[in-house]
């Protein structure tokens, strides 16, 4: 049974259940048990939040601590101290006695420490012959020891969490960089696309971040903010990629012209379908002319897994066991529900073959989220895999405008 830590407050100081069950909670260190006292202080300083006291009571304990003669927190030694309110007030830096009683009492709420009240309730020690303390009223420095590893650990992870946001804003000041002077070098330069719209886009990510958030909010924007940093960037690498398709096809066109070794239908394929499909996937021959060689489109990027089944949360259900990990799992989640949604095989291949296999996932998921509003999927899917074979589509509206779907759905049941 624990009951050598229960203690009940002198005079007009209440006691209470839950003060007797945080007494009880304490456990009796071992003996050869011993902790360095300021380093146990570091960390409560670090925990202070977690722990629910302002930097008075913290004050207040490093007076408490500096009347424990020894440099280590010492079970044999005693770990009772009887400083009188005056001599604590002079060394927390002249608190007053009124805030002094307050910060004591949130160091006992806290279960820092305890009261060891006399019966008269003033603090004092009986001492033997050899001025060895048998027996002292005061402030108990027991649960500094007994939870010195609790604390140690919370230290730590307070650290590591002040860390995780630093990065984290860190993370967001530079993508909002990017996207701010990529948007502004887009529209000085006049690069073709709707940079208003992005601007707005931009303006919005920003509007919905509190004054003062935490990590989670911040990371929030940082994933909508590195959306709209591949969406820009994919606009401008399908421009560059269009002015070099222009630049090449004029070079064509005078090589042809100026070319008596090679037949006009040699150099060019007989059918659009050919010279989009076909060729693309033709091996090339060292006979062929560098000219006439038409590069594979490349697929438009991937997004953050992360990003994408917080948009799409759907498909989690269709993953092994219920959840999804990894892209691979993503990818088996998209055939079942392709399934479901009676797209055929050949719908899903040509999307892989357009978009990549990763992407295709992505879109299956997106529109497994609309299922409720898309009439027949296997069209939609088909229309999407041929806006992509134009470079006239991307994923980053598509997730963007479901996450804010989720938003407004939250907000609005909150």
């Amino acid at each position: 049974m624990q009951t050598g830590h229960v203690t009940t407050p002198f005079g007009r100081r209440p006691m209470s259940l839950a003060l007797v069950q945080s007494q009880m909670a304490i456990e009796d260190p071992r003996p050869e048990t011993r902790i360095e006292k300021w380093k146990v202080f570091r960390d409560v300083c670090e925990a202070r939040e977690r722990l629910g006291i302002q930097d008075r009571a913290l004050a207040v304990l490093d007076a408490l601590l500096t009347f424990h003669p020894h440099a280590q927190l010492d079970p044999s030694q005693g770990l009772v101290v009887f400083p009188s309110n005056a001599q604590l007030s002079v060394r927390a830096h002249g608190i007053t006695e009124t805030t002094l009683r307050r910060q004591l009492a949130a160091l006992v709420d806290a279960g820092l420490i305890l009261r060891r009240d006399s019966p008269n309730g003033k603090r004092y020690a009986h001492r033997n012959r050899d001025g060895e303390v048998e027996q002292a009223y005061g402030f108990d420095l027991t649960p500094l020891l007994a939870r010195a590893t609790e604390l140690a650990l919370m230290a730590q992870d307070v650290a590591a969490e002040r860390a995780r946001f630093r990065r984290a804003k860190e993370a967001l000041t530079i993508c909002r960089r990017d996207v701010r002077k990529l948007i502004s070098a887009s529209v000085e330069e006049g690069a073709a696309g709707n940079w208003h719209h992005v601007e707005s886009e931009y303006v919005s990510i920003l509007a919905r971040l509190p004054r003062h958030p935490n990590r989670s909010q911040i990371e929030t924007t940082l994933d909508e903010m590195e959306l709209l940093r591949e969406e820009v960037l994919n606009l401008l690498e399908m421009q560059f990629k269009t002015e070099e398709m222009h630049g090449n096809a004029i070079q064509n066109d005078r090589h042809i012209q100026n070319s008596n070794t090679e037949s006009i239908n040699e150099l060019e394929p007989s059918s659009g379908k050919e010279q989009g499909e076909k060729t693309a996937d033709k091996p090339m021959t060292r006979h062929e002319p560098k000219e006439t060689r038409i590069t594979r489109r490349e697929p438009i990027k991937a997004f953050p897994l992360g990003m994408v089944l917080r948009a799409c949360p759907q498909i989690t259900d269709y993953g092994p066991g219920g959840r999804i990990e990894h892209w691979r799992e993503l990818m088996k989640a998209a055939v079942v529900v392709r399934s479901m949604l009676g797209v055929s095989p050949s719908a899903y291949e040509e999307a892989c073959n357009a978009m990549g296999q990763e992407n295709a996932a992505v879109a299956v998921a997106c529109i497994l989220e609309r299922s409720n509003f898309i009439t027949s999927a296997g069209g939609y899917l088909r229309d999407l895999t041929r806006r992509s074979e134009r470079g006239e589509f991307s994923l980053g509206p598509m997730l963007m405008a479901l996450m804010k779907a989720k938003e407004q759905g939250n907000r609005r049941t909150a």
